[in-house]
């Protein structure tokens, strides 16, 4: 994996779930960070989910995630 500066809005990628949330899952983009994607909760922690990014926030390293 790569470093959350390297990626870029728009990229398609493939993470691990990291955590489940009521809101949604966090999703491991980079060696150091993770991304949210809104609204899903059907993946498992651990499992691998394709993911496109929507927003990047490098200072407060997370990034905005949809299904790709």
């Amino acid at each position: 994996m790569s470093r959350l500066e390297e990626l870029q809005v728009g990229d398609v990628l493939t993470g691990h779930v990291s955590a489940i949330v009521p809101f949604g899952v966090f999703v491991r983009i980079s060696d150091d960070a993770d991304g949210l994607l809104h609204g899903e909760t059907q993946p498992q922690v651990g499992e691998s989910v394709t993911v496109r990014i929507l927003d990047i926030d490098v200072e407060k390293r997370r990034a905005s995630l949809s299904k790709a």
